[in-house]
C-alpha cells in the first residue's frame, strides 16, 4: 500500500527585508522570487512548490507588511494579510534583534488570532553571535506563542533542512496540489518581468525603485527553438527617472538588461535576446487602471 502523503500551504510573513524571498528560494532550491535590499521588492503573493517523498509543501511568499503610502502599498498589505487565512502553517520571519517595533507588534496581534500552527523563524543568524539569537527568541516569546522556533540563515542555507523537516511534521495528510516537477504557479512571463525588476532595483538609486514596474510586451521562441526573443518595458513615474534608468549613452539600461538576461537564460535553459524600453506613466502607483495593467489585480488579493 502506498504511503500517505502530506500537503499544505505555508505562508511566509514579516516586515520588509527580513529575507522571506531568499528563504523561499533556498527551500525549493531554485530562484523564483526576486530579492533585493530595498523595501517592497515582493508585491504579489508568490507560490512556490517543494515536493519530495514526504509530500508537497506550497510556500506563499508575501509582500512585507508596512505602512501603506499609496494604493500599491495598500494592495500589498492586503495581499499579505489575506495570505494568513489561506495557510496551514504561518512562518513569521524576523531579524535577530531584541528590538520589537510597532510593525512587529501589529503582526503579533494578527498571529495571536490564528488557529493554525505558527513558527517563529529567526533569520540572518550568520550576522550575529549565538547569544543574540537566544535573546531575540526570548523577546519574541513574550509577545506571541509559537508552535516551533527555528533559527536559520537563508542566505547561507543554514538550518533550512531542519526547517523543512519541521514543516512536514506539522502539515496535514492530503492531496498533491501540483505535478511533482512544478516549482511555481507563476507564468514564465511574470517571472521574467520580476527578474528584470530585481536587476533594476539593485542598480538604481534609492528614490526610483519603488516607482517602477516591468511589463513583458512580447515573449516569443524562434521557430528553430534556438532563442527566446523578449521585449519588455520598465515603467517609471517621472521623466527625470527615465533619464536615470537609461543612463549615460544607455549604459544603465544596458547593465540592467545584461544582468537580467543571464537569470532569464538560466531559468529558460536557452539563449535569450532581451530588448528593454523605458516608459513614463505618471503616478501609476495610485491608478487602479495602471496597477491592473502592470499585474497587480484586485482579484489576486
Amino acid at each position: 500500500m502506498e504511503k500517505q502523503k502530506k500537503s499544505g500551504f505555508i505562508a511566509l510573513v514579516g516586515r520588509p527585508n527580513v529575507g522571506k524571498s531568499t528563504l523561499m528560494n533556498h527551500l525549493i532550491g531554485q530562484k523564483i522570487a526576486i530579492t533585493s535590499r530595498k523595501p517592497q521588492t515582493t508585491r504579489n503573493q508568490i507560490r512556490t512548490v517543494y515536493t519530495d517523498e514526504r509530500g508537497q509543501a506550497v510556500f506563499l511568499d508575501t509582500p512585507g507588511i508596512h505602512k501603506a503610502q499609496n494604493r500599491l502599498g495598500t494592495y500589498m498589505v492586503e495581499v499579505a494579510q489575506k495570505t494568513f487565512s489561506q495557510a496551514d502553517i504561518v512562518m513569521w520571519l524576523v531579524e535577530p534583534t531584541t528590538f520589537i517595533g510597532r510593525g512587529e507588534q501589529e503582526i503579533a496581534k494578527k498571529l495571536r488570532q490564528l488557529k493554525c500552527p505558527v513558527f517563529l523563524i529567526v533569520n540572518k543568524t550568520d550576522t550575529v553571535k549565538k547569544e543574540a539569537v537566544a535573546e531575540c527568541i526570548k523577546a519574541y516569546r513574550q509577545i506571541a506563542d509559537f508552535n516551533e522556533v527555528v533559527a536559520v540563515s537563508a542566505l547561507r542555507s543554514v538550518n533550512t533542512d531542519t526547517l523543512l523537516d519541521t514543516v512536514f511534521r506539522y502539515l496535514p495528510y492530503g492531496p498533491m496540489y501540483y505535478d511533482e516537477d512544478t516549482v511555481t504557479d507563476q507564468p514564465m512571463r511574470q517571472i521574467a518581468a520580476e527578474m528584470i525588476r530585481e536587476k533594476a532595483l539593485r542598480r538604481l538609486q534609492e528614490e526610483i525603485p519603488h516607482g517602477i514596474a516591468v511589463t513583458i510586451e512580447q515573449m516569443k521562441e524562434r521557430p528553430d527553438g534556438s532563442v527566446m526573443d523578449i521585449e519588455a518595458s520598465i515603467i517609471c513615474e517621472r521623466e527625470s527617472h527615465k533619464g536615470i534608468i537609461i543612463g549615460k549613452g544607455g549604459s544603465m539600461l544596458k547593465a540592467i538588461g545584461s544582468d537580467a538576461r543571464r537569470d532569464i537564460e538560466d531559468m529558460l535553459e536557452m539563449k535569450v535576446n532581451l530588448k528593454l524600453f523605458v516608459k513614463v506613466r505618471k503616478d501609476w502607483r495610485d491608478s487602479d487602471l495602471y496597477m491592473k495593467n502592470f499585474g497587480y489585480h484586485e482579484d489576486e488579493k
